[in-house]
């Protein structure tokens, strides 16, 4: 049970759990978005696949370490309250946003500027662990009984507005200056940005009631290793479809789409945004067909069109007809809503209250940092290795097999139960 010491507004609640997530994504999307000139300019090479493969291993990183700070922000919220992790999270992302907005590239500090910008990689990656988990358990904690499916949704709506805004940006940036000004300084312009929504997000976290579990493990840690061991491994299972799918068609896809299809970065953007534009449309009605059919339906529905449907996707994707390659990324989209419209909520019913924020931040940051996150440089290796250019599609049908066995045999309903 959650002591609280007022009511909290429904209205509140949704954009507490919305506005980090938002933060978050934005900085670590923008990475991805502009990796080719990241890495030419802190990890430079005489050739423009070893800096991209660079810049991709630093992204990885990111999430390599993000099991730790599930760990980490996750005890925090389990001991001390959900309110004062993710203050903590928000603030562990931004500082690292607005530094790489004025960091020094190669040419100025040398070797001191990749390692820097692996550091900042880090800290992000631990605050990203502790976020987005925490949020949504927030978020469902708080929610009406019927509504938790509705109400969930909002953590994972908040990233992916994160990245459309980040999309949205170097669009727009994309448009406005030429390739010269966006090298030299315009890659810099969204990173700075960020400091206002992170400052936003702070306000509104700060006004937060306190709230302390009655139900506190003294060793959340130990426990999400011993007693709930097998819930950590089913969760971690149970993400790994949806974490590829979304890395491989809304991150990977833009450097793809340039460097693969040779796109303009103008279309691969303008193409990518209008995608998550669509996605978020997409998000509230699956979560809210969840509420009423229930989680395992779209589990199953959503992880076997992301498993069979990789492949003719992709082919529709690697073509130089933009409209095309927006019907293979609106597959994706469909593909991945209804995915997420069950799976989200699921992540918080299927793990008991006790060690709810540390096992799920640990199973899902785990999943995440080990199959989501090194999507893109995966990706990037399996087409110079392979020179098949759909070699990317397999890695992801792959993973959503996972996923989709997972839910078939290891999955109960969990919307008419409680939260536990």
């Amino acid at each position: 049970m959650i002591v609280k010491a007022q009511e909290t507004s429904n209205m509140r609640v949704i954009l507490a759990g919305l506005v980090g997530n938002v933060i978050e994504w934005y900085d670590f999307a923008l990475y991805g978005y502009f990796a080719n000139v990241i890495g030419q300019q802190f990890f430079p090479s005489s050739n423009p696949s070893v800096s991209l493969i660079a810049a991709f291993g630093a992204f990885a990183v990111g999430f390599l370490v993000r099991p730790f700070g599930g760990l980490l922000f996750g005890r925090i919220a389990d001991l001390l309250g959900r309110k004062q992790a993710l203050i903590l999270t928000l603030m562990a992302m931004a500082i690292p946003t607005v530094l790489m907005a004025c960091m020094p590239n190669y040419s100025r500090i040398g070797i001191a500027a990749p390692i820097i910008v692996v550091l900042l990689r880090i800290i992000q990656g631990l605050s990203v662990g502790g976020e987005y988990t925490t949020s949504i358990v927030y978020l469902v904690e708080n929610a009406p009984h019927q509504r938790r499916g509705f109400f969930a949704i909002w953590g994972l709506w908040g990233a992916v507005l994160g990245i459309l805004l980040a999309s949205a940006v170097a669009s727009f940036l994309a448009n406005i200056l030429d390739h010269q000004q966006l090298d030299i300084w315009g890659w810099r312009v969204p990173f700075a940005l960020g400091s206002l929504v992170a400052l936003i997000g702070l306000l509104i976290r700060r006004g937060l009631v306190s709230d302390v579990s009655t139900e506190v493990s003294r060793d959340p840690v130990q426990q999400v290793f011993g007693k709930y061991r097998m819930q950590v491994l089913r969760l971690f299972l149970l993400n790994i479809g949806g974490g590829v799918g979304f890395y491989a068609a809304f991150v990977y896809v833009v450097s793809y789409i340039k460097e693969i299809d040779m796109v303009s970065e103008r279309i691969a953007l303008n193409i990518n945004t209008v995608s998550m534009a669509i996605l978020l449309l997409l998000y509230p009605l699956t979560a809210w067909l969840s509420d009423r059919i229930g989680r395992k339906p779209l589990l199953l529905a959503g992880g076997g069109m992301l498993m069979f449907g990789s492949i003719p996707l992709f082919e529709l994707i690697h073509t130089t007809d933009p409209s095309l390659i927006f019907a293979g990324q609106l597959g994706f989209v469909i593909a991945l809503a209804t995915l997420s419209g069950g799976l989200n909520v699921a992540n918080v019913e299927l793990m008991p209250k006790v060690v709810r924020c540390t096992g799920l931040a640990f199973a899902y940051n785990t999943s995440m940092g080990i199959f989501g996150g090194t999507t893109p440089l995966i990706a990037t290796w399996l087409i110079q290795g392979s020179g098949n250019p759909i070699s990317p599609a397999y890695w992801v049908a792959g993973s959503a097999s996972i996923t989709l066995l997972t839910s078939i045999f290891w999955v109960r309903e969990t919307r008419l139960s409680c939260l536990s």
